[in-house]
């Protein structure tokens, strides 16, 4: 398992320094190696780290529909860390894709589950400041109609 927690961390790193081809390749490594070890829910984290390479790679269906899949597996299995963090991540997708109606119910789910789970204020910051920035577009957009 400590192999595939560097990878995930190598994943993370790449993505951020901007080498997304690179990325990809160390996502996919981890998404098989989290898959031989049979640990459904690692998978799963491991796939959410695979979508974001996507979405940095500008390719938002294809993240919306593995975080999609994420979501599916996770809430059939009732790991709410990882389901609220693919629903985070797929109201990132939404929000670049301009559907901030969608953007914003997965944020504020986000925001439910991580209370659930007993996430700290520190933690549910980005969540809360998310669904804060969306609201106030989502009133922009009203205002202008």
């Amino acid at each position: 398992m400590r192999s595939l927690s560097a990878l995930n961390e190598k994943v993370s790193l790449l993505r951020l320094l901007g080498r997304l081809d690179e990325a990809w390749e160390i996502a996919n490594e981890a998404w098989r190696l989290s898959r031989f070890t049979g640990d459904r829910e690692h998978a799963v984290a491991s796939r959410i780290r695979r979508a974001q390479v996507l979405q940095y790679q500008g390719k938002l269906d294809e993240a919306a529909t593995e975080l999609n899949h994420c979501i599916l597996d996770a809430e059939t299995h009732e790991w709410t860390n990882a389901s609220a963090e693919a629903r985070q991540h797929r109201g990132k997708v939404l929000y670049d894709m301009g559907e901030l109606d969608a953007a914003l119910a997965d944020f504020t789910a986000a925001v439910s589950l991580r209370e659930k789970d007993g996430a700290t204020a520190d933690e549910l910051e980005g969540c809360l400041i998310a669904v804060a920035v969306v609201e106030s577009f989502i009133a922009e957009r009203t205002h202008r109609s």
